[in-house]
């Protein structure tokens, strides 16, 4: 193997150890110096290992994290199209409860030789994940663009709705409404966009309704993104007094409605309820969901042009695009209720401009 080494260091005109890190796919080596190392081995007769093979010009990896969210199949949809005009092939591989992991699927679609990959909400979203595994995926020599979620530790385009703004125009929009308190349903604290909600969210509150951060925290509670875990937000949220509720996604929102429902609260005439996203057929819900459109052809069509730059040679900028968002509003919001349901408060919180009176017994946990 030293010999082996050798040779193709010398034909390539680099060191051994830089052939080395070519051949176990190890970051820390340029696209050119790469390439240079692939043609010696194929011209010394070599062959390449198959994580090195050639990438299939036409495929083009797609990976989300569900289908039954309705964003995720509207991303698939537009970025699939994207890549089909400029003569691509989306292979789509989707990740189920107990099914393959997203490094299984990233492997599987390596190993058939893609192009490159776009990843979907993926774990680069996650503080908690090793985003090492990007760097081995770009020693591999195959390019990627990360939607939803930004890390500072991997070196490749990222694309993001702003998750700050888009709270704030949420929290404005039910402010002028005259609701004083709003709740904020998201998912697990971990992810970079939850991280970044809560930051618009704080920082609107206290500008308009004078709360500070000690305050504001009761009324951030955080969930699944689902169905029923925008329920289960919500009910607690309820029960500590808002009047309006700020999703992080449609299904949770839809679940928000539904607790409301159950408390017997009719929306939007005493509970408003604002989603995220402006999922597919969202307006025909009962009501129509005031909601945050994510803007998803926007966004699906850069991921594609920065991976297809990637792919021609000409890396895209290593930085975050962000694409500002819009309040689309339909039926979930009203002006606030004259009288505020009862509910409980967290010790400290000092009481809203127009909140009801409410007793404030021991904090409730979160």
């Amino acid at each position: 193997m030293t010999a082996r080494l050798a040779d193709i260091a010398a034909q390539a005109g680099v060191s051994e150890a830089t052939v080395s890190r070519v051949l176990n796919g190890k970051p820390g080596v340029s696209a050119t110096t790469r390439q240079s190392v692939l043609a010696a081995l194929d011209v010394l007769g070599y062959e390449r290992p198959v994580r090195l093979r050639r990438r299939s010009a036409g495929l083009v990896g797609l990976i989300t994290p569900e289908l039954e969210n309705p964003i995720f199949p509207a991303f698939a949809q537009v970025i699939g199209q994207a890549l089909t005009r400029q003569g691509y092939t989306p292979v789509l591989a989707t990740q189920t409860p107990g099914g393959s992991t997203e490094d299984e699927l990233t492997e599987m679609l390596v190993d058939r030789g893609v192009a490159g990959i776009i990843f979907v909400s993926g774990l680069h979203a996650d503080t908690d994940a090793d985003m090492a595994r990007y760097a081995r995926l770009r020693g591999q020599g195959v390019p990627f663009v990360l939607i939803n979620g930004f890390s500072d530790q991997v070196q490749a385009p990222f694309v993001s709705p702003d998750d700050r703004t888009a709270v704030e125009l949420a929290v404005t929009h039910l402010t002028a409404l005259g609701h004083r308190r709003i709740g904020l349903a998201l998912g697990p604290k971990r992810f970079v966009p939850v991280q970044r909600k809560i930051d618009g969210f704080l920082a609107c509150v206290e500008e308009q309704l004078g709360l500070t951060r000690d305050a504001a925290e009761p009324f951030i509670q955080h969930s699944l993104f689902t169905l029923e875990g925008g329920q289960a937000a919500a009910g607690t949220l309820i029960e500590r007094g808002v009047t309006a509720i700020v999703c992080a996604s449609d299904m949770m929102a839809l679940g928000a409605i539904r607790a409301a429902r159950q408390r017997g609260l009719a929306v939007p005439r005493e509970m408003s309820v604002v989603g995220f996203d402006d999922s597919p057929l969202i307006a025909f819900t009962d009501p129509p969901l005031t909601t945050i459109r994510q803007p998803v052809p926007a966004m699906g069509q850069a991921a594609v042009r920065a991976l297809l730059e990637e792919i021609g040679g000409t890396p895209a900028p290593h930085t975050e695009f962000v694409f500002h968002p819009e309040l689309v509003v339909r039926g979930s919001t009203a002006s606030a209720p004259k009288a505020a349901p009862e509910a409980t408060a967290a010790p400290g919180a000092k009481a809203a401009p127009g909140a009801a009176k409410v007793p404030r017994p021991a904090r409730a946990s979160r």
